[in-house]
């Protein structure tokens, strides 16, 4: 039994919470709004963000971060991307030397171009960071239903240890050292799931929404390993296995913005009709600087910045893609 502090009361925050004490140990949840930590304490729900998972009376909730931190074995950072390098600032001075760190947002910094994990270790270079991604969204986690993922860690007794505080009957944990290929299919695939909602949006069908999911994993890997990723992990769960279930699931924040603004709307009318953080649109423009920077060509993520931040008809972005010049799928393979 591990005693953990889950800086979070999100979604996948309160998800977590609920996996892990089914696996007996003991969490502690903070989240910066009063509000919303008196219904916690309340309810033992996040009804807002996630009706219907109640979690166990041990449960801890709190305003106070040196609660949710001091004596944890485990830290697990859950709060939105944007927010992971002040929450990290304020974590700084409470973390122990060598605490692990669960980072388990996804994004790319738009400002620094620096991964998630880079954030917390630049922000508590103290702390061991780690992160935790793959196909998981918080609604079926919250249910028991089966999931596979992967902990990210520099060394192997790191992710062995979150392997073993996380696996349960119904969530499968692997284990990976490429923490910067992990993270980088964990935000690039928000960007696509961008393009297939729009698609979807623009009452597409499902050529088009395969074609997507296809070549957008090739942008994504190509990209990836241009920063020094392995190849192997965007074919893996936190590449294709992430990007398939964004793209397709109306569980997706970034799916569901997408297909508002192929029917018309503007990027700002979509994230409040969500009314949750659309991590995809934090790592759209990113996503181009990482490419500008490596000399990477990321067509339909460009695309999706256009329509995005500079007024683009989703269709006009849409044709666009489909008449670039003539290509080779397969750029090593030799003809006979």
């Amino acid at each position: 039994m591990a005693n953990i502090g889950m800086i979070g009361a999100g979604s996948w925050g309160i998800a977590l919470t609920w996996l892990l004490t089914n696996n007996g140990h003991r969490v502690t949840v903070w989240s910066a709004l009063a509000d919303e930590v008196a219904l916690l304490q309340e309810k033992h729900e996040q009804t807002a963000k996630l009706p219907g998972v109640i979690l166990d009376d041990s449960v801890v909730f709190t305003t106070d971060l040196s609660q949710a931190v001091k004596g944890m074995e485990l830290l697990v950072l859950a709060v939105p991307s944007p927010f992971t390098r002040s929450t990290a600032r304020q974590l700084s001075p409470l973390v122990e030397e060598g605490q692990i760190i669960v980072n388990v947002a996804k994004g790319v910094e738009e400002k620094t171009l620096m991964t998630l994990s880079r954030i917390v270790e630049e922000e508590i270079p103290q702390a061991q960071v780690a992160v935790l991604s793959g196909p998981s969204h918080a609604e079926e986690v919250g249910k028991g239903m089966p999931t596979a993922i992967v902990a990210g860690a520099r060394t192997r007794a790191v992710a062995e240890k979150i392997q073993k505080i996380f696996m349960s009957p119904v969530f499968r944990v692997y284990t990976s050292p490429d923490v910067l290929g992990i993270e980088l299919g964990a935000a690039l695939k928000n960007v696509v799931a961008l393009a297939a909602g729009i698609a979807d949006g623009l009452g597409y069908g499902d050529n088009t929404k395969a074609a997507l999911i296809t070549r957008g994993i090739t942008e994504i890997a190509r990209l990836g390993t241009a920063m020094g990723g392995r190849r192997d992990t965007f074919f893996g769960l936190t590449g294709i296995g992430d990007l398939i279930v964004t793209c397709a699931s109306m569980h997706s924040r970034n799916r569901r913005a997408g297909i508002l603004i192929g029917q018309g709307h503007s990027m700002e009318e979509a994230m409040k009709e969500v009314k949750m953080v659309v991590e995809g649109v934090y790592s759209a423009k990113a996503a181009m600087g990482l490419a500008e920077k490596y000399g990477v060509d990321l067509p339909i993520i460009r695309q999706v910045n256009q329509v995005l931040f500079e007024g683009k008809p989703a269709a006009d972005a849409v044709s666009e893609l489909m008449l670039r010049d003539k290509k080779i799928e397969i750029s090593d393979a030799e003809w006979e």
